[in-house]
């Protein structure tokens, strides 16, 4: 780590990456140093946490991050989420995550079929996660790009993400109630975000990124980045 409040991040930028520059934007923001990493680069320069941003990896052919887990950087970050260090993957990076086998589950086509972009609200699951332990218990306000972000999974997957608290936000009304009726695309139980069972790797569909500019009339996703900061040792 770089000292009190910092850490070092490294964005990747895959073709057809479109949120990159937006994570890039907050973090600096922020106040953090940060490394662009292309996705056939083979040294993830120190960083601590890697991001894999939102878009359209491979133009989300076979299905959405299929193709990008393939990359040579995910040998690197795979080998750098087993050492312990910290990943998150939010919509398109989610899902090159769970296509990576680094999160459970998997983002199947929304219910209806359709592409959805709007604001829709979450709630943290749980404080236990460097990403959610700063985040207020209430209703958050982040905006979803996604067609593909179902979050599916068994049975026997679901069970186990309960026991362990891997579940992280779920989708819920502007009250902060977790119903049928906030759920946008069908997902499991609502979930809009899981992390692994090392508690150090994170992915979720809605776009924290682009909720925290004052400019953009909604800071919510802010939190979400506080709480990393929070997390780092002093």
């Amino acid at each position: 780590m770089l000292g009190e409040a910092s850490m070092k991040f490294g964005v990747v930028t895959f073709p057809g990456s479109n949120c990159d520059e937006d994570m890039i934007h907050v973090l600096e923001s922020l106040g953090q140093p940060v490394e662009r990493l292309w996705h056939k680069d083979h040294d993830l320069k120190k960083v601590d946490m890697v991001v894999l941003p939102g878009g359209f990896s491979f133009g989300d052919y076979l299905r959405s991050g299929a193709i990008a887990r393939f990359s040579p950087i995910m040998q690197e970050v795979v080998e750098h989420a087993k050492k312990g260090g910290l990943v998150f993957g939010v919509c398109n990076g989610f899902q090159v995550l769970c296509e990576s086998g680094l999160l459970p589950g998997a983002l199947l086509h929304n219910e209806g079929q359709k592409f959805i972009s709007r604001n829709t609200y979450i709630r943290s699951a749980t404080r236990n996660t460097a990403l959610t332990n700063a985040v207020p218990d209430r209703a958050l306000k982040i905006p979803i790009a996604h067609g593909e972000g179902r979050y599916h999974a068994d049975a026997a997957t679901l069970k186990m993400l309960k026991d362990k608290d891997q579940v992280i936000f779920r989708y819920c009304d502007a009250e902060g109630k977790i119903t049928d009726a906030a759920n946008p695309n069908g997902s499991k139980e609502n979930i809009a975000g899981v992390c692994n069972t090392g508690r150090n790797v994170f992915g979720m569909m809605p776009h924290p990124e682009r909720a925290a500019d004052s400019r953009l009339g909604n800071t919510d996703g802010k939190f979400l980045f506080d709480s990393l900061l929070k997390a780092v040792p002093a």
